[in-house]
């Protein structure tokens, strides 16, 4: 059964969340992030980001840049930007964009259910990057984004959250991409205990977003474990930081694809290989995006086409070889454009299907690929039916929302 606690989080104070919380730095191009560090000191990017005060560059990742990051954290909690709760607390999380809304609970989760399967994975994670982040885990003693997990909607822990969001917020902000972020501190013992009870009823969560920061975190602590002649397994490096969300409080994107070349074929090759596997349709229409599963859209040549796989190349009772993305890597991106492996080949990229299909026209019109194709948006049961056979998506097969700002509630792996 899950194990899904609270903890004495290190969080914002009020005042001032709405300028300390930010989107992961991957997320600001290097204009947007010099302006965010100049007009606001108060910023989580400046911790992340420490050499802009000083001046002094540091290589990414290296002990003398993680050092400069914890150093400015610690900073920050002098400085009473953050403050740090008494007690063990769970924290009501919502978040509104674009019409939909999401409700979770921040929470920490047990490394040792990562190792027993009690949390289910769907991705592939590498070890360099596995290895990176416990760096950066083991160095700053910080975690301050949590990985994304889904479990069965569960009516008690719905009808708690429902009751709580009626009260007053702790935190209720906007930010300038429009999305709104509400934050209870649920800090009653006898609902502390309600949810934690409810949780351990559950015996399986999966994750949507955060494969590497779970198997990092996991890394860390059996390496900690490693040293120590023994331990209770209640210490913060046996925990890693979450939001869970009930499955219907999440919504999964596609997540498309676009090439540089059409390896040396005309359009007309293009369409003449394809037709042996697919129903090809040309689509007379400004935008255009799949409609059901098994049906992909593509861009070309200023064209938009739908191709149908036909229902002979895939198995509908194998989760990946029935999957979208898998059936255009096997039939489209290898024979036909030359395309083998993802993680690598420079000639691929890929699109969230968070920016639209006008983003894939947008794209090959503007001569930064010569072709896009769009996929129909894995579903959850999908997504559970790969986790529950321990198998594996291909990379980049789906985007998931919502995405939490970093430096909003924070764990400490300090002793």
């Amino acid at each position: 059964m899950a194990k899904v606690i609270p903890f004495k989080a290190i969080r914002p104070e009020g005042d001032k969340v709405h300028l300390v919380a930010s989107r992961s730095v991957d997320g600001y191009n290097s204009a947007e992030l010099r302006e965010k560090l100049t007009g606001n000191p108060y910023s989580f990017l400046h911790v992340i980001n420490p050499d802009f005060e000083d001046g002094i560059k540091t290589k990414p990742g290296s002990k003398e840049r993680l050092n400069k990051v914890k150093n400015h954290f610690k900073k920050f909690v002098r400085e009473k930007i953050f403050l740090r709760d008494e007690s063990p607390c769970y924290y009501l999380y919502r978040q509104v964009k674009e019409g939909n809304e999401f409700i979770g609970i921040i929470a920490c989760t047990s490394i040792d259910d990562y190792i027993n399967g009690v949390i289910k994975i769907h991705e592939q994670t590498l070890t360099t990057r596995e290895e990176k982040l416990k760096d950066y885990l083991e160095v700053c003693e910080f975690n301050a984004e949590p990985v994304l997990f889904c479990y069965p909607n569960d009516e008690a822990i719905d009808s708690i959250s429902d009751e709580i969001a009626k009260t007053r917020p702790d935190y209720d902000f906007t930010t300038t991409d429009k999305v709104r972020h509400t934050v209870w501190v649920i800090d009653s013992r006898k609902t502390v205990k309600q949810i934690a009870e409810r949780f351990a009823t559950i015996p399986n969560i999966y994750i949507a977003d955060g494969h590497h920061r779970s198997a990092s975190a996991t890394l860390l602590g059996k390496l900690r474990r490693s040293t120590r002649k023994s331990y209770t397994g209640e210490e913060a490096f046996n925990y890693y930081l979450g939001v869970f969300f009930p499955e219907t409080h999440l919504k999964i994107y596609d997540y498309n694809r676009i090439v540089k070349d059409l390896n040396n074929l005309s359009v007309n090759e293009l369409i003449y290989n394809l037709k042996t596997n697919f129903i090809i349709t040309e689509v007379k229409a400004a935008d255009y995006k799949p409609t059901q599963k098994h049906e992909m859209s593509m861009y070309v040549d200023n064209k938009w086409y739908s191709l149908k796989a036909k229902d002979t190349i895939y198995n509908a009772k194998d989760p990946i070889d029935s999957l979208d993305a898998a059936i255009l890597t096997k039939y489209i991106l290898s024979p036909i454009l030359d395309i083998h492996d993802l993680k690598t080949d420079k000639r691929i990229g890929f699109i969230p299907g968070v920016r639209g299909s006008k983003e894939l026209k947008k794209q090959v019109d503007e001569g930064k690929a010569s072709i896009a194709f769009g996929l129909y948006p894995v579903t959850m049961e999908h997504l559970k039916w790969i986790a529950d056979t321990n198998n594996i998506m291909p990379p980049k097969s789906t985007w998931v929302e919502p995405k939490m700002r970093s430096g909003l509630v924070i764990y400490s792996l300090e002793e």
